[in-house]
């Protein structure tokens, strides 16, 4: 038995944050009815790349029933309050004040249904000036300063996947399952509300802390601001290689067997991280120097052999073929997808993973709890 089994969760959702939520919650074995609109959940169209069905959509909705309801009419209302008395939660990231106008208020919800569990997803929270503004993945990644400590030094970046709507997606998992864990002990619901921003400006606590120090990051691609070498170094075939010293046994370790200069050490330039930071640019040229001699297997050998932190720039291609990637497999309308494995493995209880649904395959409600 799945620890979720027998709990509903119903999800009025769309897009990433809300999806990737619900998705965890149903391999965990509960009931996800997913309420879309007549014309499905607008990420069923962002792109083609999984047998002619969005990725996006493929990943996030296994497991989940689709419920079609048109919202706009009393009977679509009317079916949706038939699904929230019967559920456990309710999921939803909807426009600011979405539910509230369709006659779904949480404080009217968190009186009728005093055991849901009610999490709100939205971009900047309930109050606020820009509590009604539209918010997405990108934007919130600008707005929080993400984007301004990503890329490199000719300017600001977005991080290259939807980490924003991931990381929120994530909160309001945790969340809802802490929530879960309580009303287990007292029988109370809860009301749950995340916002993005709010997500995004806890995990910049750290540059945040810094910058308000007198330290601002520096955007410094895939180098670190304060430890060196940690960068990518180029072998004799063009294999980007990162590196990352963090001690002066690994500096000692790496100029020995790897560089082939053990006295390097010994040169003032180079003695202390301090130092080698200080002069980063001619510790860069003198460690790429000596790996522009070598080829990718030979460099990749020596640095397993001395023990040195390294990783491979792998493109998607190289990920596609890692031999560390789990993957797993669903069905779609479309036939079986296969894509990387959810991180988390329970020994001893193998997971299995249920298929995406079509839009509005599922025309049963569930039963009313006793």
């Amino acid at each position: 038995m799945l620890p979720l089994e027998g709990l509903t969760v119903i999800a009025v959702e769309q897009a990433v944050a809300a999806p990737f939520c619900s998705s965890r919650l149903a391999d965990a074995g509960a009931h996800v009815i997913k309420v879309e609109r007549p014309e499905g959940d607008f990420a069923r169209g962002y792109d083609a790349a999984a047998k002619g069905q969005s990725s996006y959509f493929v990943w996030l909705n296994r497991g989940k029933d689709s419920v079609v309801i048109d919202l706009a009419t009393r009977e679509g209302r009317a079916t949706l309050e038939e699904l929230i008395a019967s559920a456990d939660v309710l999921l939803q990231n909807l426009k600011p004040g979405s539910m509230d106008r369709l006659g779904f208020s949480r404080e009217r919800l968190r009186k009728d249904y005093p055991k849901l569990i009610m999490c709100t997803i939205t971009g900047y929270g309930d109050t606020g000036p820009y509590a009604d503004r539209k918010a997405y993945d990108l934007l919130i990644q600008a707005e929080s300063g993400l984007a301004s400590i990503t890329g490199g030094p000719d300017g600001p970046s977005r991080v290259g996947i939807s980490v924003v709507d991931i990381a929120t997606g994530a909160t309001a998992h945790a969340a809802i399952l802490e929530a879960l864990i309580g009303r287990g002990r007292t029988g109370d619901g809860a009301d749950i509300r995340i916002s993005m921003f709010d997500v995004m400006a806890d995990w910049m606590a750290v540059p945040l802390i810094n910058s308000e120090a007198g330290n601002p990051p520096k955007r410094m691609a895939l180098a670190h601001p304060s430890i060196a070498p940690y960068g990518v170094f180029n072998s004799r075939d063009g294999k980007g290689i990162l590196i990352s010293i963090q001690s002066e046994r690994e500096w000692k370790k790496l100029c020995a067997e790897v560089l082939g200069q053990p006295d390097l050490p010994n040169d003032p330039r180079f003695a202390n991280m301090v130092e080698r930071v200080r002069n980063r640019a001619l510790t860069d040229a003198t460690v790429g120097e000596s790996f522009g001699k070598l080829s990718r297997d030979e460099l990749l050998a020596k640095l397993d052999a001395a023990d040195i932190a390294f990783a491979e720039v792998n493109t998607m291609a190289d990920l596609a073929v890692h031999p560390h990637l789990r993957r797993i497999e669903v069905d779609t309308p479309k036939g079986r997808v296969s894509y990387a494995a959810p991180a988390a493995i329970f020994v001893g209880a193998e997971r299995q993973y249920g298929a995406v649904p079509g839009i509005g395959e599922h025309k049963t409600l569930p039963q009313k709890k006793s």
